[in-house]
């Protein structure tokens, strides 16, 4: 009865906290951004939060690029700029979505078709501070938990000089997500799909990469050269919210232990109408379930991505993208709590998408998904709806969406989500009768943004 005790306290955190994938990122096209720069939103986007070329720049300049500059006149005519360099307006916006859902079959003792006004709202403070220093800050009401929390945040300066003359731009930034800071929608922080409910199951497992959101905190730097090779690394710490500083490590299934490395690397290269990017990024850490010290667990996730935008007849674009991450992992920490399988442990997550978009208001999607990796019963335990009969993390399946902009403020939505395969089985995968299709999930939303 114990060792089932520590495996309920120890393994489920870490798997809740492992899947992260399929959970939306947040929208990235805030008005603030609009305002400052004198562009709608489709002069960054081809739909939000995708980044068009020139919206990839604005990110990488530290969200800074403006429609004016301060400036102040001296006696003689002449200008220069003022010691303050402020925004004329306070760089604030505010976002709405409400939505319904519905799964295929119920959840047992459940409602089904439930409907949220609102699913959450969030604010932002996000555009420049100074001529070098910018934000993209997101603080989100939950209705589910009945408050205020900290969401995606960036925080950059950005700097540019040349170097064998060739432009050479730089910078420094903080945030609180791996893979927040990327420029392009192939990775895990800004990855399809772009919206999602926050109820119906989800499967047990995710590589570390894409599962530490809001729970990180990452300092480090980057840079462009020639406006084709991006370079990025950033050193991670957990930052538990809600928890008391400085913390203890209990009731958390991920403490990392010194720092944690994440490194980006990709190559781009634009053409009148085609846009390509091929890179890698990973990370790596060690940490200690439920401590701060002890025994360690150890993960490295590497992983390869490319995308492609291609624009047709004139204002279409066709957008591929994918991206593929191998985790390796020695659950030692874990095997000592009896919350694992003793051994090396690996997991492969395949993630790939095809999206047009019909000028900048109507954009169609499809993607698929797989993920599988070692049999391990003891972290994948068997549990209704939630848990695996085999202790296989198997799980696939397919992601359709279709998107409306009304008006570019104002997103309608309707998504369709159907697995194959959940939690290693397609019928009965949780030993209680429930199949994997029993998952599929419809999903309506609207998103108001101002």
């Amino acid at each position: 009865m114990k060792k089932i005790t520590v495996l309920w306290t120890v393994a489920v955190p870490l798997v809740v906290l492992l899947f992260a994938t399929v959970n939306p990122p947040r929208v990235m096209a805030v008005p603030s951004f609009a305002r400052q720069t004198g562009l709608p939103c489709s002069g960054c986007h081809y739909n939000p939060p995708e980044l068009n070329p020139a919206g990839r720049r604005f990110k990488l300049l530290g969200y800074v690029d403006r429609a004016d500059d301060t400036k102040i006149v001296k006696a003689d005519g002449s200008k220069k700029r003022a010691a303050l360099d402020l925004l004329a307006t306070l760089p604030l916006s505010a976002w709405l979505q409400t939505s319904f859902t519905s799964t295929k079959s119920p959840i047992p003792g459940t409602q089904n078709g439930s409907v949220e006004m609102p699913q959450d709202i969030s604010l932002f403070l996000s555009g420049a501070w100074t001529s070098h220093v910018g934000s993209f800050l997101q603080v989100t009401y939950d209705v589910q938990d009945d408050h205020f929390t900290m969401d995606n945040t960036d925080v950059r300066y950005a700097n540019k000089t040349t170097f064998g003359g060739k432009e050479f731009v730089y910078g420094l930034n903080v945030n609180n997500n791996p893979t927040i800071e990327d420029l392009w929608n192939s990775t895990p922080g800004w990855g399809y799909p772009f919206v999602a409910d926050n109820w119906a199951p989800t499967p047990s497992a995710a590589p570390m990469v894409a599962s530490l959101g809001q729970d990180v905190a990452g300092f480090g730097g980057y840079f462009m050269l020639d406006n084709h090779l991006y370079v990025d690394t950033t050193f991670y710490r957990s930052q538990h919210l809600g928890t008391a500083q400085p913390f203890d490590g209990a009731d958390f299934g991920v403490n990392i232990r010194g720092l944690a490395p994440y490194w980006r690397v990709a190559l781009q290269r634009l053409t009148g109408n085609t846009q390509y990017e091929i890179g890698t990024y990973g990370m790596h850490l060690r940490s200690s379930p439920n401590a701060v010290s002890g025994i360690e667990d150890d993960f490295t996730d590497y992983a390869f991505d490319a995308q492609i935008d291609r624009t047709l007849f004139r204002t279409d674009v066709l957008s591929l993208r994918g991206t593929y991450i191998r985790e390796n992992s020695n659950l030692a920490a874990m095997a000592a709590l009896g919350a694992a399988a003793p051994g090396s442990h690996h997991l492969n997550t395949m993630m790939a998408n095809a999206e047009y978009h019909i000028g900048n208001r109507v954009s169609g999607a499809f993607g698929w998904f797989d993920t599988h990796g070692t049999v391990d019963p003891f972290l994948f335990p068997q549990a209704d709806v939630s848990g695996s009969l085999t202790g296989d993390p198997r799980s696939s399946g397919y992601i359709a969406n279709f998107s409306y902009w009304p008006w570019q403020n104002l997103q309608l939505a309707a998504q369709y989500t159907g697995y194959t395969r959940f939690n290693g089985a397609s019928v009965n995968y949780d030993g209680a009768g429930r199949n994997a299709s029993s998952n599929n999930t419809t999903y309506l939303v609207a998103r108001f943004i101002f």
